[in-house]
């Protein structure tokens, strides 16, 4: 069992963008922030957009990432938990990771308790008000009927298709996000409302591409990831309070 009693967040590594020299080089920051979580971790949750794209055909998967992956083999060979969320562009995740990797493979949301607090956890996409073209397409390429689909073209062609999507991204274009107001901040929104009928002492998402860290009431906060192109941003609770840090 992992000596570490904390347990960190990040989210929207997006490896795969906008070329391949600057994708490797995010990926080495990604392999020596999981080196440094290591010492002292019990849990990483991954919260989702890890890769800008990914999907598994039945005998083929994604070439490259092979650091990543080799890492988090080690964190779970050595008994830290890992969980991996799917996000809007790598929900095509289906057993690769737990099989091969031993991660946890979550979804929509997820509530854990932990240190006597509540966290509520979800990528954060096709949440709060608007965006209800999304949201229909979400309900679409998660269906069967869209991954069989998708699976009957050749892999080169299918992620050569996936690649040309990844070039148009925003991520690919490295625009930072901007904060304008809690109003118009849709997760947040989404929070207040879930606040309404229960209580979490943290709502955590990434999504967004802005780290961010809001209170909510008196005992619950918003917390956002953000993103690894611009901010390197993480969290971390170390079992009495979490912390927001941009990295370097």
């Amino acid at each position: 069992m992992p000596a570490g009693n904390k347990i960190y967040f990040a989210s929207d590594f997006h490896l795969g963008v906008p070329d391949y020299a600057s994708s490797r080089e995010r990926e080495d920051k990604v392999v020596a922030w999981l080196d440094m979580a290591k010492k002292n971790a019990a849990e990483v949750y991954l919260m989702g957009d890890i890769f800008d794209f990914w999907f598994e055909y039945d005998k083929v998967i994604p070439k490259g990432f092979v650091r990543l992956q080799g890492k988090i083999a080690e964190l779970t060979d050595a008994g830290i938990q890992v969980t991996l969320f799917k996000g809007n562009h790598d929900m095509w995740m289906f057993t690769y990771f737990q099989q091969e990797l031993g991660v946890n493979i979550v979804s929509d949301e997820l509530v854990i308790t932990r240190g006597g607090k509540q966290f509520f956890l979800h990528h954060g996409d096709g949440l709060g008000p608007g965006d209800a073209k999304y949201k229909i397409l979400k309900r679409f390429f998660r269906s069967r009927f869209c991954q069989w689909l998708f699976a009957r073209l050749h892999p080169n062609l299918g992620m050569g298709l996936a690649n040309y999507w990844s070039r148009n991204s925003r991520m690919a274009n490295a625009k930072k996000e901007q904060f304008e107001s809690e109003d118009k901040e849709w997760l947040v929104q989404y929070c207040r409302e879930v606040l309404q009928k229960q209580h979490y002492d943290y709502f955590i998402f990434g999504h967004r591409h802005l780290p961010l860290d809001i209170q909510l009431n008196a005992k619950s906060r918003y917390v956002n990831l953000g993103e690894w192109m611009n901010y390197f941003s993480y969290a971390v609770f170390d079992g009495e309070d979490l912390q927001l840090i941009k990295g370097q």
